[in-house]
Parts: C-alpha cells; sequence; structure tokens
C-alpha cells in the first residue's frame, strides 16, 4: 500500500487555463516513466483550479518523483500560473488500488 503522497495546487493564470490543463495531459507520460509513482491523478476543480495527487510506497520515491521531470516542467512553465504551485506532502492512512 502507498504510505506517502503529494497534493499539489495548481491556479492557471487567466487566459492560460487550457495550457495547464494540457500541460497536465502531456505530464503523464513522465510519471508513466517513474517506476516508484504508484498512482497520479491530475484533475481540474474550477476555471482556474488545478490538482495533483499522487502516492509512493517509501519516502524515497516520493523524494525521486519530487525532483523528476514533472516538477523541472511546472519550473519551466512558471507563467502558466498565478501563484507558484504549492506542494504539500500527505501521509496516505488508507487506499484502494486495483490488485
Amino acid at each position: 500500500m502507498p504510505a506517502y503522497g503529494f497534493l499539489v495546487e495548481f491556479e492557471a493564470n487567466p487566459g492560460k487555463e487550457e495550457e495547464v490543463a494540457q500541460f497536465l495531459i502531456d505530464a503523464k507520460a513522465l510519471v508513466d516513466a517513474e517506476p516508484g509513482t504508484l498512482t497520479w491523478f491530475s484533475f481540474r476543480l474550477g476555471p482556474r483550479s488545478f490538482r495533483i495527487f499522487d502516492a509512493f510506497e517509501t519516502e524515497d520515491d516520493r523524494e525521486v518523483h519530487l525532483q523528476g521531470r514533472v516538477r523541472q516542467g511546472i519550473e519551466a512553465n512558471a507563467e502558466l500560473f498565478s501563484v507558484p504551485p504549492s506542494i504539500t506532502p500527505v501521509d496516505v492512512l488508507a487506499a484502494k488500488l486495483p490488485v
């Protein structure tokens, strides 16, 4: 069971909403290449509000992801966001995953 995760909160700049959505869609391919990332969800909460939730079995896997290509992409595309994304480490208490 994954024990570690991140909740990442994004707010798009006005007029950049669809670019943020596409960035998150495209980021899935980067996450697919990370064997330690067990689950990864990107979603939209409102017109300009986006989130990512991901989970990992070990703290090392979480750290690898934190320093990975998605983070690099976020930093390289800072102009898409009205404020820097908030990255909050979380402890996963329970999960249901496919077997």
